[in-house]
């Protein structure tokens, strides 16, 4: 490896292991009296108020939620998301499932199914991540030639499955390890127009590198390490959350080539107020790097590849593209409505770097992207936001992105 190379996964790795949790606010503090607060929910009581009925029914922390948006990957967007905010024991740390079907513009059909669960005395960390997606990037190509402006744009449409299922053991002081295993099938693989397939980035990677073009998989084993003190999962006011994870890619799961990855992930939550914790400074660093063998072209890291595809707002989904790969966010979350913490506001920053395709010049160029977001508290319960976010890039990128919950 690079010495830059080197020098990044010394830094990230030591974070990880050094980094001192942030005392959560006080309990009186962060729960804020949850009966001054106002979600969406109540809004909706208001305007349409409930039947009354004999029947006390116990309350849900389920929110059902239509997707209804737009950002420069996808296209318009039309769906629904359900999130469910739950403790499988009083012991246990809140676990959060999420499930979400969505179809665009761009006839992108969309879903995915994921948890993040803990079990009593939070003795066992379980996470999943299943999905389908007829999928639709702007193919950019790889390492610099995105930083071509103005860009040379390839549009690529493929199926993508993805099945991966991680589990933590607790080893005491929020210290978790455990192993996983995933699997990654892209087919149906072709870029757009067609007269330009045979000089897409994808075929001449492919060509190269010994895949094939319109079909790969990559199937492999999993070993984690994680580090956890966040006092909430959606939203958090205070903690640390750090992850370690070495993946194995092997032919002997059906992987096209066997190929080893580290991916590093670090956030880092800071509450600016003892009487209002809402006030915070929230720091992400995600990083993907590939330590042997070869990676298919649609499966090397890039924009917005960290599970829940919400890294370097300002860019396109695969803008940044490259065996090493990393991101870095820092975002100001403030209260608007002091009293009912109706609504909020976000400014952030975004830094990404890339390798090039023979895993070289990491670290050399920085794309920097900033932007501000409006939240609106659609659960108070489970602290959900509904989540509008504009941003901008290099090279005339910009977009407006919306989501549930925060971006991390």
């Amino acid at each position: 490896m690079k010495n830059k190379y080197r020098i990044l996964l010394i830094v990230a790795l030591l974070c990880a292991a050094s980094a001192k949790a942030q005392d959560p606010p006080s309990s009186q503090a962060a729960k804020d009296s949850l009966s001054q607060q106002m979600d969406a929910i109540d809004v909706l009581k208001k305007i349409f108020p409930p039947k009354k009925t004999d029947t006390v029914k116990k309350a849900s922390a389920l929110a059902i939620l239509p997707a209804i948006g737009y950002n420069p990957s996808t296209g318009f967007l039309l769906g629904i998301n359900f999130l469910k905010s739950f403790h499988t024991d009083p012991s246990a740390k809140l676990s959060v499932a999420q499930l979400d079907g969505s179809y665009t513009s761009k006839n992108l059909i969309i879903v995915r199914f994921r948890t993040n669960i803990f079990t009593k005395d939070n003795k066992w960390n379980f996470q999943g991540n299943w999905q389908y997606l007829r999928n639709y990037v702007n193919d950019y190509g790889i390492g610099g030639d995105a930083r071509r402006d103005p860009p040379v744009n390839y549009p690529t449409r493929f199926n993508y499955f993805r099945l991966m299922e991680k589990a933590y053991r607790n080893l005491g002081n929020n210290f978790y390890a455990g192993g996983g295993i995933s699997f990654d099938l892209r087919n149906h693989i072709n870029a757009e127009p067609a007269d330009s397939t045979l000089y897409s980035p994808n075929n001449a990677y492919s060509f190269e590198k010994g895949f094939n073009s319109e079909r790969y998989f990559v199937n492999g084993l999993i070993l984690n390490f994680q580090y956890n003190t966040r006092e909430h999962p959606n939203r958090s006011f205070g903690g640390i959350y750090t992850d370690l994870v070495f993946r194995y890619n092997t032919k002997l799961l059906g992987s096209s080539k066997e190929s080893g990855q580290l991916y590093t992930e670090l956030r880092k939550y800071i509450s600016l107020s003892k009487t209002n914790p809402e006030h915070v400074l929230a720091f992400w660093y995600w990083g993907s790097y590939i330590l042997w063998g070869e990676m298919p072209y649609l499966e090397l890291p890039y924009t917005e590849y960290d599970t829940y595809n919400r890294s370097g707002r300002g860019y396109t989904l695969g803008r940044f593209r490259g065996p090493s790969f990393a991101d870095a966010e820092v975002e100001y979350r403030f209260p608007i409505s002091k009293r009912t913490k109706f609504l909020s506001g976000v400014l952030f920053s975004n830094f990404q770097t890339v390798s090039d395709g023979n895993n070289n010049q990491f670290l050399k160029y920085i794309e920097p992207a900033a932007g501000a977001g409006l939240r609106v508290l659609f659960n108070k319960k489970s602290r959900t936001n509904i989540c509008l976010d504009y941003a901008r890039g290099k090279y005339g990128s910009s977009g407006f992105f919306f989501s549930l919950n925060e971006a991390f």
